[in-house]
């Protein structure tokens, strides 16, 4: 019996094995594509740029020039600008972002959640939270920086409001969405609101909460660059202000760039941060074939 059996185990492994082994070098030619997709989008987008603007197809004066952009990005990193290194700029328009992504994430959130669970409540505010969000930004920022000055606050108050936002309705949207059966059965158990929200209502709603944090951090940093350009004595709103006021498109194209790697430093985490949250959930056609 142990004889007949040692042989079909020991095929079942192999083919174990080589299932792994096929699946893996799958994964691995999907990657090594993906990259090389990647890579050539890029290069053919940077090098038709450069040589559009040689053979002057395209003005190098209004849209700039690949190799111009990249002697900004060295000038800026060696040199620095009016307003001091281009590290301490960056760094206020960070710290400026990320107070008002943490601001805004926190009140729409809170805010998300109680109206979510309250129909009272959000048919009361309902609409002045559409007022509120019909409001340009932009006259938002000019409001914060004739109320609050130049300084970091008005900044963290736009990019607050830009976040909240976005935050606030995936946060409505997600408590609505609760299985109100699932909810109905907790409550018949004796479970109190508050913990109906919190082992029922957040956790089934913090899928759609962390959803929104991929956009909501982009949008902090578009409120602290527009608060920045409006008025500003230190960030990288300034320095690309200053580079309009002068007709330098390469160096406004420079500080795309340098806000383009932070956003995606900050999308990183915040994918780490949605695998930790999130671990529990199954992945999805789309978590699966992520890189």
């Amino acid at each position: 019996m142990t004889a007949t059996l040692a042989p079909a185990l020991v095929d079942e492994t192999s083919v174990d094995d080589d299932i792994l082994v096929t699946a893996r070098k799958a994964r691995t030619r999907r990657s090594i594509s993906i990259w090389a997709g990647r890579v050539a989008v890029a290069v053919i987008a940077i090098g038709g740029w450069q040589l559009f603007t040689v053979i002057g197809w395209v003005d190098k004066f209004f849209f700039g020039q690949p190799s111009m952009i990249w002697d900004s990005l060295v000038h800026l990193f060696t040199v620095g600008t009016a307003f001091g290194t281009i590290w301490e700029n960056l760094g206020v328009t960070v710290e400026e972002a990320f107070l008002g992504f943490l601001l805004g994430t926190a009140v729409g959130v809170v805010i998300g959640i109680l109206f979510g669970s309250n129909k009272y409540l959000a048919s009361v505010f309902g609409p002045y939270i559409k007022i509120l969000n019909s409001v340009p930004r932009i006259v938002l920022g000019s409001i914060f920086i004739v109320a609050f000055g130049l300084g970091v606050f008005p900044k963290v108050l736009l990019a607050a409001v830009l976040v909240f936002f976005i935050v606030f309705f995936n946060a409505f949207q997600g408590v609505r969405e609760v299985d109100q059966n699932l909810v109905a059965n907790v409550r018949v158990l004796g479970a109190s609101p508050l913990q109906v929200a919190r082992h029922v209502t957040i956790p089934s709603a913090m899928t759609w909460i962390i959803a929104s944090l991929h956009t909501a951090f982009g949008f902090a940093i578009i409120g602290a660059l527009v608060a920045e350009v409006l008025g500003a004595q230190h960030g990288i709103g300034l320095i690309i202000s200053q580079a309009q006021g002068t007709f330098d498109p390469n160096t406004v194209f420079a500080c795309m760039v340098i806000m383009a790697v932070v956003t995606l430093g900050a999308e990183y985490l915040i994918t780490l941060l949605e695998r930790g949250i999130l671990k529990w959930r199954p992945p999805s056609r789309s978590d699966a074939q992520a890189i």
